[in-house]
C-alpha cells in the first residue's frame, strides 16, 4: 500500500473530489444490500402464503428505487474518480515534460528518446490506474465487504457469518505472496518494453539507411527478437496475474460449502429460515467482487509503484547546468574572451580541449577550422553552456557565462549546429519557430538572407509547405539554409554557425556570407567549418589541433605561415579547379 503513501501529496490536493466519490461508492454499497434482503422477505412471504399483489408491487418500487439510487451515485463516483485519475496522469506528464525540458546532453546520452517515450506513456498509464482504479477498488472491497458482513451478521446470523468468513486470510497471505513477485515482473516488462521502443523508434528515423545498406532484413529479424522478449516478460507478469482470480474462486468456494453446510444444520434447528439463508447465499455473492477486488488491488498496486520507481527514477536525476543565485538577467552584448586551460567530457579520461584561448571583439567574425574531432564543436558546446564543469573562464560583456541566467545568455545566441533539426509543420513556421506572430516579410527577409528563398516559392505550397519530421521532404542544403534563416530572424548578438553551409555549393555559401557580413556589422559572429572558404572573411582564424590552437590570424597571415592552414587551403583550391573541370 506505500503507493498510496506516495501519491498522498496528489490525494490531499483533490480531497475533496475524492471524498465525494468514495462517499458515494459506500452509499452504493449501502443500496446494494436492499436487493437480497428483498427478495429473502418475498421467498418467506412465498413460502408461508403471505405474499400479496399489493405487498408485491410494494417490494417492487423498492427495488426501483434502490436501482436508480445505484445509477445515480455510481455515475458521480465514476466522475469524480476517474477524473482525479485523469488529472494526475496530466499533472506528472506535465513534470515528466518540464524536467526532460531542463535537462543537459548528458541526462539524454544516459536515457534514449523511446525509453523516455516509454515512461511518459505506458509508466503514467499504470500511475493512473492507481489513482482511477486503485482508490476505487480499495474503496469499494472495502465498503461493500464491510457493509455485507455487518448485514450478514445483523440481518441473518452471527455465527453462520463467522464461519463463512474463516477461510478469507487465506487470500490476504496469497495476495501478498503473489503481489511481490507481480511487481518485479512487471517492472522487467515495463523495461522490455522502452528498448523496443527505442528499437523502433531508431529504425524509422535511419529507413533510409537501412535500405540503401540492404539491412532491411537483419533489421525486421532484431525487432521480431525484441518483439518476443517483450512477449515473453508479460507472460511471466500474466502467469502471476493469472494466479489471482484462481485463488478466490477456489478460497469463495470454501466458504459457500461452509455456508451451505452450517446454514442447512441452522434451517434444521429452527435458527433461521429459508428465506434468511438465500439472504445470506446473496450476500456471499456480494463478497465475491471485494474478494476479487483484492486481487486485483494489488495487481494495481504492484504494476502502479513498478511506474512510480521508474519515473522517480527519471525525475531525481539532476541537471549538471545549475543557475546560480541572483544570476544576472541583462542583456549580453560586448566582447567574448573564451580562456580554457582544461576540459573533459564526464566519464570520459581523454582532455578533449586544453589551452584555448582568443577573444573576439565585438560585432566581429572568429573563423574556426579544423579537422574531424579537432574541438571545434567542443568550444562551440562550451559556449552555450552545455557544460559547465572546465578549468578556465568564458567571459561575454566582461561577466563569467556562468553568472548570467541560461534564458538571458541563449535568447541572445543564434545556433545553427551541423545536424539540422526542423520541426514537422511548415517551412513558415520552422523560420519563426521562436516567434510565430512574426509577418511574412519578416520571414521572406530572412529567407532571403539564407539564400533559400527562391527555393521555396519554386515548392507546391511555398512557405506552407509541410517539411516532414526532420525536415525528410527538403535537400540537405535546403534544410541547412532553413535553420540558418531561423536564427537570423532572432537578430543574435552571437551567431554560431558550426558547419552549417558544407551542404550548400560555393556561389550559395557566398551569398549568405555576404548577406551575413552586410546584415551583422555590429554583431559577433563565430563560423566553424572545414571550408576554408566559409571563414576567410572573419578578423581572426584559429586552427584547432587535438584539442588546441595551433595556428591563428588572419586569412592572408595564415597563409603565410605556410603550416596546416595553408596545407588545407590550397588541397581545397585544387578540388574546386577540379570539380570546375568536370
Amino acid at each position: 500500500m506505500g503507493i498510496f503513501k506516495r501519491l498522498s501529496w496528489f490525494f490531499l490536493r483533490e480531497k475533496k473530489s475524492y471524498i465525494i466519490g468514495v462517499a458515494s461508492l459506500i452509499i452504493v454499497a449501502l443500496l446494494q444490500l436492499i436487493p437480497p434482503r428483498i427478495i429473502g422477505i418475498v421467498v418467506d412471504e412465498i413460502a408461508t402464503d403471505r405474499i400479496t399483489a399489493q405487498s408485491l408491487i410494494f417490494w417492487l418500487a423498492i427495488l426501483v428505487i434502490s436501482a436508480l439510487g445505484q445509477y445515480f451515485f455510481r455515475y458521480l463516483w465514476r466522475m469524480k474518480i476517474w477524473g482525479n485519475a485523469a488529472k494526475l496522469e496530466q499533472t506528472m506528464r506535465e513534470k515528466l515534460y518540464k524536467h526532460f525540458t531542463n535537462m543537459d546532453n548528458q541526462f539524454f546520452q544516459k536515457y534514449r528518446a523511446g525509453d523516455l517515450m516509454a515512461h511518459a506513456t505506458n509508466d503514467l498509464r499504470g500511475l493512473r490506474m492507481v489513482a482511477g482504479g486503485g482508490i476505487l477498488t480499495l474503496a469499494d472491497a472495502i465498503s461493500v465487504g464491510l457493509t455485507t458482513l455487518i448485514a450478514m451478521m445483523i440481518v441473518v446470523d452471527v455465527k453462520l457469518t463467522l464461519i463463512a468468513v474463516i477461510p478469507l486470510p487465506l487470500l490476504a497471505l496469497t495476495s501478498r505472496v503473489l503481489g511481490q513477485k507481480l511487481h518485479m515482473r512487471f517492472r522487467d516488462a515495463q523495461a522490455a518494453f522502452s528498448q523496443l521502443n527505442d528499437k523502433v523508434q531508431e529504425s524509422i528515423q535511419g529507413i533510409k539507411v537501412l535500405k540503401t545498406f540492404g539491412q532491411a532484413k537483419e533489421d525486421i529479424e532484431e525487432f521480431e527478437g525484441q518483439t518476443d522478449n517483450v512477449v515473453a516478460k508479460n507472460r511471466l507478469v500474466y502467469k502471476i496475474d493469472s494466479l489471482f482470480d484462481p485463488a478466490i474462486t477456489f478460497i469463495m468456494g470454501i466458504s459457500y460449502f461452509l455456508t451451505i453446510l452450517v446454514g442447512g444444520l441452522l434451517i434444521t434447528d429452527g435458527d433461521i429460515s429459508i428465506g434468511d439463508l438465500v439472504t445470506f447465499i446473496s450476500y456471499i455473492g456480494m463478497l465475491v467482487w471485494p474478494m476479487f477486488a483484492i486481487g486485483r488491488l494489488f495487481n494495481i498496486i504492484e504494476r502502479g509503484a513498478a511506474s512510480y520507481d521508474r519515473i522517480e527514477n527519471l525525475l531525481k536525476e539532476k541537471s549538471s547546468i545549475i543557475e546560480r543565485e541572483k544570476a544576472s538577467t541583462r542583456p549580453v552584448h560586448g566582447n567574448l574572451e573564451f580562456d580554457i586551460q582544461r576540459f573533459k567530457y564526464p566519464d570520459e579520461e581523454v582532455v578533449t580541449l586544453h589551452d584555448v584561448n582568443f577573444t573576439i571583439k565585438a560585432g566581429h567574425t572568429l573563423g574556426i577550422v579544423g579537422k574531424t574531432g579537432a574541438g571545434k564543436t567542443s568550444i562551440l558546446k562550451l559556449l552555450l553552456r552545455e557544460f559547465d564543469h572546465y578549468k578556465g573562464t568564458i567571459k561575454y560583456g566582461g561577466l563569467d557565462i556562468r553568472e548570467y541566467t541560461l534564458d538571458a545568455l541563449l535568447k541572445h545566441i543564434g545556433y545553427v549546429p551541423q545536424d539540422n533539426y526542423l520541426f514537422s509543420t511548415t517551412i513558415r513556421d520552422n523560420i519563426r519557430f521562436a516567434d510565430p506572430s512574426l509577418p511574412q516579410e519578416v520571414v521572406e527577409e530572412a529567407a532571403r538572407l539564407a539564400d533559400i528563398h527562391e527555393d521555396i516559392l519554386e515548392l507546391p505550397d511555398g512557405y506552407d509547405t509541410q517539411v516532414g519530421e526532420r525536415g525528410v521532404s527538403l535537400s540537405g542544403g535546403q534544410k541547412q539554409r532553413i535553420s540558418i534563416a531561423r536564427s537570423i530572424i532572432t537578430n543574435p548578438e552571437l551567431m554560431i554557425l558550426d558547419d552549417s553551409l558544407s551542404a550548400v555549393d560555393a556561389k550559395t555559401e557566398e551569398s549568405i556570407l555576404s548577406g551575413l557580413k552586410e546584415k551583422r556589422q555590429n554583431q559577433t559572429t563565430i563560423i566553424a567549418a572545414h571550408r576554408i572558404s566559409s571563414v576567410m572573411h572573419a578578423e581572426e582564424i584559429i586552427a584547432v589541433e587535438n584539442g588546441t590552437i595551433v595556428e591563428r590570424g588572419t586569412h592572408e597571415e595564415l597563409l603565410q605561415l605556410g603550416g596546416w592552414y595553408k596545407d588545407m587551403y590550397q588541397q581545397q583550391q585544387l578540388e574546386q579547379k577540379l570539380e570546375g573541370a568536370e
